[in-house]
Formats: C-alpha cells, structure tokens, sequence
C-alpha cells in the first residue's frame, strides 16, 4: 500500500509539473518568442512585439469552451479599453493544442471570436510554444509586460469570475494603471483559476 501510493504520489507530481509548461516565468523575467507570428481569427500573423504598445502588453491565454472563460470573457472588451486608456497593447492566444481538431480549431476560434464581439486579436499559439515558455496553466491566464517586456503581473483578471458585479479586486486594471503611471503594482501575483491549458508537450 505504501509503494503503490508513492507511486501514485510521483504521478502526480510529474502531471503537475507537466501542467505548467516547459518554462516558468518570474517576475522581472524578460518575455521570450515575442518575435514569432501567430495566426490572428483576422487571417493576419502578428508577433507580441507587433502588438505591444509603449507602456507594454497584456498576454491572456485563453480558448473557446472552458467554463471559466465564458464567466470572465464579457470582461475581456473592458480590459481592451483600459490597455488602450494606459497605452498597453493586448492579446489572447489559444494554446489548447490537444483540441485543435475541434473546438479549439482555428475556424471555430473565428466564429467564437464573431459571436463575442472580440476587438483584439486572437491567435494560435502553434504547438503551445509561447504557453510552454511562459509557464501559462490555465484559461484564463494573465501576464502583463511593462514597455521592456518585463513582467510584472501574472494571475488572474480579478477576484471573481463568476460575475463582474461581485469583483472587489480587479488585478490587472489596477496592475495596468499602476504600470503607465510608473507606480509600483500592489499586487504583482495572483493564483490563476480556470481550465488546464491543452497544450502540445515536448
């Protein structure tokens, strides 16, 4: 009984670990693959340095099912609008490389993109590369560069996804307004809830 639940112990901490990606970024880290092209829903291929603007970028993993995205998704225009206040550029990116024959594929991502009304680009993360770099382990999951593309939040988007109307702390807006004034962010990491990332390992 003991061998088999170490055994069963070791599993678990080998899926853990497999869960958070090849990489883990740390605050202060600098982004990695911010140069490779992603297919956005538009047709266009766009970088993270292409979509960064001067006092940063938002980075949100996400996909088209997972029932924490659908409760948090309606918040996603309100972010777009305060990056574009504070002059952060913002991105999703699919990584669910697992689904990618079904309801993560790229045409399925353009009609969740159309029926949701997205004004921001959403792309493929082909084969989970930038998930695997960052160490991104959920849907949603949050990470916000400054204008050097340092890190300095990563979490969750509040402290409520199951309605906007009960967030007493909402993260990355007051982590976004901190970073374009040039103050220093209150709340720099936040545990990440949602759906693990379907991703390719290596």
């Amino acid at each position: 009984m003991k061998k088999l639940s170490t055994f069963l112990g070791l599993l678990l901490s080998v899926a853990v670990m497999a869960g958070n990606g090849d990489g883990k970024m740390d605050l202060g880290d600098k982004a990695a693959l911010t140069h490779i092209k992603m297919l956005d829903v538009s047709g266009e291929k766009l970088s993270l340095d292409e979509v960064k603007k001067e006092n940063g970028l938002v980075v949100i993993f996400s996909c088209n099912t997972c029932p924490f995205v659908n409760q948090w998704e309606g918040r996603y225009p309100a972010v777009k609008e305060w990056a574009d206040k504070n002059n952060v550029g913002m991105i999703v990116l699919n990584s669910n490389y697992q689904n990618r024959d079904g309801v993560d594929s790229y045409e399925a991502m353009q009609k969740h993109a159309n029926e949701k009304g997205y004004n921001f680009p959403y792309v493929v993360d082909e084969e989970s590369q930038i998930a695997n770099a960052f160490g991104g382990q959920v849907t949603p999951h949050v990470f916000l560069f400054d204008s050097d593309m340092e890190l300095v939040y990563k979490g969750a988007i509040d402290d409520s996804y199951k309605s906007a109307d009960e967030v007493k702390q909402a993260y990355l807006k007051e982590a976004i307004i901190s970073l374009a004034k040039g103050q220093e962010i209150a709340v720099t990491e936040t545990k990440p809830t949602g759906c693990s990332i379907k991703r390719k390992l290596n």
